[in-house]
């Protein structure tokens, strides 16, 4: 009979002890599945994602976890924003943090547009690069370059422009390293020449001693509606499964008369031969986005992977339910098929949808 109570009395004494582990069992399961669930899910968004004047938008990761965003010249709140910057957790939701370049370069004095930035994390450093008006009248437009150590700046500028030349030719700079070499290059043009590309030297403040820039994707001259390709530019390239993909954009951006898609070509090379979607396919053009009912003139894009490893493409639009109030930022997704990049419906999405899987 002792034994027997004896044998309760412990059972009792370990009642709280086997409690406890099962709770937490259980708050280990509920762990798991809500770890599981934060991969797992997305933020669901329709578009646009920045629904002000936020033209030629690139995105980058940032060594402090966060995503930010750059854009063109903007009035806000009456105030000239040279580059614009906004910040996010998710690649949805935005809020703007200032101007990356408050200080303007002393070779400039207005319109600095179609920025770029690339971070360094060995270095963790930002390279800003952007286009810019001269106050030289022997030059027309350039390429600048500028520097942080702060991914939402301020960017000083190296102090001379990396080129200049007549009209639209020197614009819409794109750094990219490549993951094949090593070396670095800058994509840029083109006020109807070709988009270029050329090495950067290893401080990616210059060009390379002894390179030349070569020609990539030439302007086709004709006045077909459904040509696109009469001017080029807002390159941007990605590695993707064995091929360099250039994104790039055509041929009016902007004003009544705004006519813009998003082209593509690709290469086995990061200095090409680029072959396009059109010559690849036999299409009437390389086109992969274009306007819906509601988006005009969709273009100037970058590209950007999730946690999943899912490409979203950003890029801006204009609105035709305001008439007015410039290029807003969108985002869709990009997926490959046969060799190919695609965008649902070859055009912006319209309906609310799945976003980016962040962790």
């Amino acid at each position: 009979m002792n034994s027997i109570k004896h044998d309760m009395t412990a059972r009792k004494a370990n009642l709280p002890l086997i409690g406890m582990m099962v709770l937490g069992l259980v708050a280990c399961q509920q762990g798991s599945h809500k770890e599981k669930d934060k991969v797992s899910e997305s933020t669901t968004f329709t578009n646009p994602v920045f629904d002000e004047d936020f033209a030629d938008p690139t995105p980058v990761k940032a060594g402090d976890g966060y995503y930010y965003v750059y854009a063109t010249n903007s009035q806000v709140d009456g105030e000239t924003i040279h580059i614009q910057v906004a910040k996010s957790s998710d690649l949805v939701n935005w809020e703007r943090t200032g101007d990356a370049l408050p200080e303007k370069p002393n070779w400039a004095d207005k319109d600095f547009w179609a920025p770029h930035v690339h971070y360094d994390p060995g270095e963790q450093r930002y390279y800003l690069y952007y286009s810019g008006e001269s106050i030289d009248g022997q030059y027309g437009k350039c390429l600048g370059v500028a520097t942080s150590n702060n991914p939402a700046g301020p960017f000083r500028d190296k102090g001379e422009p990396l080129l200049c030349g007549d009209g639209f030719i020197n614009i819409d700079p794109m750094s990219f390293d490549d993951p094949v070499t090593g070396k670095k290059y800058l994509y840029w043009g083109s006020g109807f020449e070709a988009i270029k590309v050329q090495e950067l030297s290893d401080d990616r403040l210059s060009f390379k001693e002894g390179s030349e820039p070569i020609d990539l994707i030439n302007p086709i001259a004709d006045e077909s509606p459904d040509n696109y390709q009469r001017l080029v530019e807002g390159a941007w390239v990605v590695y993707r499964n064995g091929y360099y993909y250039l994104f790039y954009s055509g041929d009016n951006c902007c004003g009544e008369q705004a006519h813009y898609a998003v082209m593509v070509a690709r290469a086995e090379h990061a200095t090409g031969p680029f072959q396009t979607l059109a010559e690849a396919t036999g299409s009437e053009n390389s086109v992969i986005m274009e306007r819906s009912g509601r988006w005009i003139a969709p273009g100037h894009n970058s590209l950007i992977r999730d946690d999943a490893g899912q490409d979203w493409i950003f890029y801006h639009a204009i609105d035709s339910q305001k008439g007015s109030g410039g290029r807003m930022m969108l985002m869709d997704k990009i997926t490959y098929e046969d060799g190919w990049p695609v965008i649902a419906n070859g055009m912006p999405s319209e309906k609310n949808i799945p976003g980016p899987v962040i962790e």
